[in-house]
């Protein structure tokens, strides 16, 4: 199956990384620089959650505390 919006997304996630030449501490680097100055700017900013969120397996529930 052929999604456009992955296959783009996987194409820019490509490019980001041969900037840095699939090196994870720089492009991790890159990513902290990038949401800092977003925060910076003004925008908001989601935290990610502390603890993971459990999936049911029961079809009635969507999530589980």
């Amino acid at each position: 199956m052929n999604d456009e919006i992955i296959e783009e997304v996987y194409a820019i996630r490509d490019t980001h990384a041969a900037n840095f030449r699939y090196d994870l501490r720089a492009i991790y680097e890159d990513l902290k620089k990038t949401e800092a100055e977003h925060i910076a700017a003004g925008q908001p900013f989601i935290a990610p959650l502390s603890k993971p969120m459990i999936v049911s397996e029961h079809p009635n529930v969507r999530f589980v505390k």
